[in-house]
């Protein structure tokens, strides 16, 4: 399984949120390639990117930072936040990272998700967002009224290559994934699905390994706040 470790960017800091509440943010006081570097080194292979400047402008604001954390330490990165047109996708790919998250354009406009799939194969993940069964959009901000297992029936055959499946509720508070929400979401997706927010030890990883059609877990804040070892975590990744 692979782990993910996350970097969240803001203001080009790392940062963390509880719950994608911008209000209540922590600012670390590592830059994002100095903590890429760190990952590199302790042998993770992949990368969980978030841009949250980008998340609240649409824009491709911190490219240059993820095109050098790509450049310099050949990890597979996969990068989200307000991703919205195929200029900016084409730009994510340009600079080499492994993946390119959808979440929020993607639901409101399924149209285009399968143009996007159409045009970069392989290249897109599909970002869901839940709170109590429905997705959230624009930053958590918006509930939508769309079931998650329905909208996922929808897009199923889209060509989405992977599917990072977050429960908002978990997200930053460390109480462990919802396991059985994921659980549902695998059991029907085409794409194998990435385990998102609420990691708060290393037996969460080992419970992750069980499930069906997991490719991974993301590990963001549990990292930050030694909750979870680095040396420990690297053991599991494969």
């Amino acid at each position: 399984m692979k782990i993910f470790p996350a970097i969240d960017i803001k203001d080009k800091k790392c940062v963390r949120l509880v719950k994608g509440d911008f209000d209540n943010k922590t600012e670390y006081e590592i830059s994002p390639v100095e903590q890429a570097g760190k990952y590199k080194d302790h042998g993770f292979k992949n990368l969980h990117i978030v841009d949250l400047d980008g998340a609240l402008t649409g824009e491709t604001v911190n490219l240059n930072i993820i095109k050098d954390i790509v450049g310099k330490f050949d990890l597979k990165v996969e990068i989200g936040g307000g991703i919205r047109n195929l200029e900016s996708i084409q730009k994510y790919t340009d600079i080499g990272v492994e993946k390119v998250i959808l979440g929020s354009a993607a639901i409101k406009d399924k149209k285009f998700l399968k143009e996007a799939c159409e045009k970069f194969p392989n290249k897109i993940a599909l970002g869901l967002d839940a709170k109590d069964g429905y997705l959230s959009v624009s930053g958590w901000k918006e509930n939508s009224n769309q079931l998650t297992l329905d909208y996922l029936k929808e897009v199923n055959d889209y060509g989405v290559s992977r599917l990072i499946y977050t429960d908002i509720n978990r997200d930053g508070m460390k109480q462990s994934p919802n396991f059985e929400e994921t659980s549902k979401v695998a059991d029907i997706s085409n794409c194998p699905v990435i385990i998102s927010g609420g990691v708060s030890s290393i037996n969460d990883i080992k419970k992750a390994k069980s499930l069906k059609n997991i490719e991974g877990i993301i590990v963001g804040k549990a990292i930050y706040d030694g909750d979870v070892k680095l040396e420990e975590l690297v053991k599991e990744d494969a």
